[in-house]
């Protein structure tokens, strides 16, 4: 089971991503709208917010997050890693349930470039 800091870290490694991207992925990547990312094997929730192209992690909370992101991915510590990693396919990981992502249509159109 992944720890939180492996996961704080898998989650540096995906921003580190999202800043070096280029042409349609790094417009994506530079909406600003508030995450998060629920760890459902931890019980904590990274809160942040997507801008200027990276993820910045503000706080790391117990069990679900007080406020509805704009953004929210739950996926267990093992499946994040995996999918920064790349030893996880997102759509295949999305399609089966063990990755979720909630978010309005129109940011769901622009993340979709990102994964």
């Amino acid at each position: 089971m992944a720890t939180i800091e492996e996961c704080r870290a898998a989650l540096e490694k995906l921003s580190d991503s999202m800043g070096d991207a280029e042409g349609d992925v790094a417009a994506a990547a530079a909406m600003d709208r508030s995450v998060s990312c629920r760890i459902t094997d931890l019980d904590v929730t990274f809160v942040g917010r997507m801008t200027g192209g990276r993820i910045v992690v503000h706080d790391t909370v117990q069990g679900p997050p007080k406020e509805k992101a704009q953004i929210r991915l739950t996926m267990s510590g093992d499946d994040l890693v995996a999918l920064v990693n790349g030893e996880l396919n997102f759509a295949k990981a999305w399609g089966s349930g063990r990755v979720k992502l909630e978010a309005g249509l129109k940011d769901l159109f622009q993340l979709r470039k990102l994964l």
